[in-house]
């Protein structure tokens, strides 16, 4: 592959990307939540009871901006917090019923827009996208890893 459409390749992910988040971020706003909002209630349905230092290394944030998050889920009382039995310092993150019942309301939201993002795109190119896709992002983690290693597969 020449560098010319690799460069174009490059070009369009980071353009295409943040396209995407714009449109999510518009269409959750109008749903009365954001997309960061989205991505913990998602992830702690699949997780629930996830520390909030797992949490914040699972959906790669760092600590601090996951609290504020976390703070504003709370006060809206989609999330709790309780006390993790085994460390006092640590936090265990739960889903409240109010939570829940957003979360599972968004499924059919996420699925809208996935719907109208990839229409009438063969499921054998979003396939072959998906693919590229996840290559491309282990690549980027091996080239971001403190320790210069590259990691094979």
């Amino acid at each position: 592959m020449s560098l010319d459409l690799k460069r174009q390749l490059v070009a369009q992910l980071v353009e295409s990307s943040r396209l995407l988040r714009n449109y999510i971020d518009h269409r959750a706003k109008q749903n009365g939540t954001t997309r960061a909002q989205w991505i913990v209630l998602f992830r702690l349905r699949q997780q629930e009871g996830l520390s909030q230092v797992d949490l914040a290394d699972v959906l790669e944030l760092q600590p601090i901006s996951l609290v504020r998050l976390l703070d504003r889920l709370v006060e809206h009382g989609l999330l709790e917090r309780r006390h993790d039995p085994k460390d006092r310092r640590a936090n265990r993150l739960f889903l409240t019923p109010s939570g829940r019942e957003l979360v599972d309301s968004l499924d059919s939201l996420r699925d809208g827009i996935a719907t109208d993002v990839l229409a009438d795109l063969p499921d054998e190119t979003i396939e072959t996208s998906l693919t590229a896709l996840r290559d491309i992002k282990e690549r980027i983690k091996a080239l971001s890893d403190p320790s210069g290693h590259v990691a094979v597969k």
